[in-house]
């Protein structure tokens, strides 16, 4: 059901690659909230992606965009724009990829080019688009960004290698580029740290499945699903959230703050 929380808003959703995405999600979300978008992906994501299905699902365009080259982002919110007809006031960037995380190193035995390669796709490419949009004054004054970040910036989960340092770096970005774009424009600079949810980025990670089984039984409300995180995402583009920026927002179930729950201590109680 629609609240027409987002009616007469325009935004850039980034990283929508099938319907198991939270951009996705986001998308069709926005949709219904009454947001007119654009979509946009890195091309080879688009070739392995159904982003087309979803731009016709959505009345949108889809534009192509690695989020690592500026002349690439310049194209887009410069498209976005003459698209939508006037400055944008939303962004999801939903975007993170690890090169070591998918050749199975070990995070003690990283190969440096791919950790930069890490960095780069999944947490510098908040900063520049960031910059971007401020440059170009690209977002209308009280416009939100919001970027997806997982726990694991805080706390060590072993097989999430140097995408924990990327997600780290993620959110300092947010904090340090959300206190001058406020500033400067009123702009809403936040993180979302979701639960582990199933998505095709997330099952590349080893011991995902025990991740999410895991976090299941340490949330006193259980995981989030992709659909709810889309419904606070949508919440955070709104107004009403207008005074909210900066933060590291944990959408988890409770898990962030759950030392241990009964259920796991029983688990443990026979051995």
């Amino acid at each position: 059901m629609s609240n027409h929380l987002l009616k007469g808003k325009r935004g850039i959703i980034f990283g929508a690659l099938n319907n198991q995405s939270i951009a996705w999600k986001v998308a069709e979300r926005a949709h219904e909230e009454g947001a007119t978008f654009v979509l946009t992906n890195a091309p080879i994501a688009m070739r392995m992606g159904e982003i087309n299905e979803l731009a016709a699902k959505t009345g949108s365009q889809v534009i192509a965009a690695d989020a690592t080259k500026i002349e690439d982002l310049e194209n887009l919110v410069t498209q976005a724009q003459e698209i939508l007809g006037g400055k944008i006031d939303f962004v999801l960037h939903s975007i993170g990829m690890s090169p070591n995380v998918r050749k199975g190193k070990h995070y003690t035995e990283n190969d440096y080019n791919y950790y930069g390669q890490t960095m780069d796709v999944s947490a510098m490419s908040l900063h520049k688009t960031l910059a971007t949009l401020y440059k170009h004054d690209a977002m209308n004054e009280w416009g939100s960004v919001v970027a997806l970040s997982y726990i694991a910036a805080q706390r060590i989960f072993p097989d999430y290698n140097d995408m924990a340092d990327a997600k780290s770096l993620l959110e300092s970005i947010a904090r340090s580029f959300g206190y001058h774009y406020g500033i400067k424009k009123k702009v809403r600079v936040n993180t979302i740290s979701q639960s582990p949810t199933v998505t095709t980025a997330g099952q590349g990670i080893k011991g995902f499945t025990e991740f999410i089984n895991f976090s299941e039984q340490m949330s006193p409300l259980g995981n989030a699903s992709a659909i709810a995180c889309a419904d606070y995402c949508i919440s955070m583009f709104s107004d009403l959230t207008k005074y909210v920026t900066m933060q590291n927002l944990f959408h988890d179930g409770g898990f962030s703050n759950t030392g241990v729950t009964q259920q796991v201590i029983e688990r443990f109680g026979d051995q």
